[in-house]
């Protein structure tokens, strides 16, 4: 249980997973259009069969606790890269597959800016997301990433993405 220093009310757990329904560009498609221009899965977007999205799990630890935090987000890749995706989804093994380059597509409110950030997608045995890895090593998220995080910054986190 914690006490949310923004309203007082005490919650049961801290959440542990927060992510985003779709790729940022998403939303400067107007929803008028959407359907002729977007497919969107809950785990693929292919916009205007230009842009390439794969949703992935970008994991931080938390010091004293088993279980990382983990941000849902969507990576673009180039269009080989995601056909290939796409090839190998279903395929056992797929997880020996070396990593894709990726532009990060989601912007977390709890940081700079992390639009475009130059990423590392690590395919995931099927049925898993896969595993992205911040390579700007100089951004917040990123020391995050390496480092971990304490149960106090896991608190603000999910202060500042319940209260705004």
């Amino acid at each position: 249980m914690w006490i949310c220093s923004q309203c007082g009310e005490t919650h049961d757990d801290l959440p542990l997973c927060y992510g985003a329904e779709a790729p940022q560009i998403y939303r400067s498609i107007p929803e008028s259009e959407r359907a002729a221009r977007v497919e969107l899965s809950s785990d693929l977007c292919v916009i205007d069969q230009q842009h390439f999205f794969v949703l992935g799990r970008l994991c931080i630890p938390i010091h004293g606790s088993v279980d990382p935090f983990v941000w849902l987000v969507w990576v673009s890749l180039s269009q080989p890269n995601f056909a290939r995706t796409l090839t190998l989804w279903e395929t056992p093994g797929r997880e020996s597959e070396p990593p894709y380059f990726g532009w990060l597509s989601t912007e977390l409110p709890v940081y700079p800016s992390t639009l475009n950030l130059k990423t590392s997608v690590h395919t995931m045995p099927a049925g898993e997301r896969p595993t992205i890895m911040v390579r700007e090593e100089d951004h917040p998220l990123a020391h995050e990433q390496r480092e971990g995080i304490l149960q106090d910054r896991l608190q603000a986190i999910a202060e500042q993405l319940l209260h705004g």
